[in-house]
């Protein structure tokens, strides 16, 4: 999985989110008692709800109905046997989209794609329909330790991965817990294209409340150039945190996405998101 760099670099948002100063990993955290996150179930509401993003803590907010049959799931350790094969479902179509497809020199098995950010800290938010994956995207903190590894922006950083440039960012990766990255953005090839604005809505609007309930004030990862172009079309939007280079055929960029910002939108409390 080679990389190359273009001359085109965004501007540095370090100066305009504080949370993006470089930080030392915390000594002292603590583990919080887990909710077992889903896509439908109790959740907070009112004053309770605004109270999501104010300190990292984890909470359930709610979530707005969706007809017909297509879904949107949070899937984590704790809950993934509430959901049948549709983790490692997930996991093929990752597959199919960042191997066969993109030929990225990935870890495979079983014809599932899977690394070692796939652990028990980490979120896969997965859209579906009658038990089919039709997209998916994986949060984990940046808080994360495992073995020598934290997340993928960090560790790419840190010269940690192969053919991974290590100035992906304008700044230090941050740890801190109300700061999680998204990666393995997808959605499968077979999605028809008139089906395709309301799959990246769904998971939009889940990957602010899944990080919303994990205390995220703020997303980042390692985006494609088609993603600002979603965004746009749902009226949402992300900041450049690094210089754009291009994995295989894919032109990406490092982004920050606000999550405080965004979430009264993704509650459906608004049509238009906080700007």
């Amino acid at each position: 999985m080679k990389h190359t760099r273009d001359t085109v670099a965004g501007e540095p948002a370090q100066s305009a989110v504080s949370e993006l100063s470089p930080l030392a990993r915390p000594a002292n955290l603590k583990p919080v008692q887990a909710q077992s996150p889903g896509a439908n179930g109790p959740g907070l509401s009112g004053a309770a709800a605004e109270q999501a993003i104010a300190s990292p803590r984890l909470v359930t907010l709610p979530r707005p109905h969706v007809p017909g049959g297509l879904k949107v799931s949070t899937l984590s350790y704790l809950n993934m046997h509430e959901f049948g094969d549709l983790l490692s479902k997930s996991m093929m179509v990752r597959k199919q989209v960042f191997i066969d497809t993109l030929e990225w020199d990935l870890p495979n098995v079983d014809n599932m794609e899977f690394d070692q950010y796939d652990t028990p800290m980490c979120r896969w938010i997965i859209v579906h329909e009658f038990g089919e994956v039709l997209a998916g995207i994986r949060l984990v903190p940046t808080t994360a330790v495992c073995g020598t590894y934290s997340y993928m922006l960090r560790d790419g950083q840190l010269g940690l991965l192969k053919d991974f440039p290590t100035d992906i960012m304008f700044f230090e990766a941050p740890v801190t817990e109300n700061i999680w990255e998204a990666s393995r953005l997808f959605i499968a090839e077979d999605v028809p294209a008139q089906h395709r604005s309301q799959v990246q809505s769904l998971l939009m609007r889940e990957m602010i409340l899944a990080a919303a309930d994990e205390g995220a004030k703020h997303v980042i990862g390692i985006v494609p150039a088609v993603w600002s172009r979603w965004l746009r079309r749902l009226g949402l939007y992300a900041v450049p945190i690094g210089p754009r280079f291009t994995i295989g055929r894919i032109s990406s960029q490092a982004a920050l996405f606000s999550v405080a910002d965004q979430l009264d939108w993704a509650l459906g409390k608004t049509d238009t998101p906080a700007s």
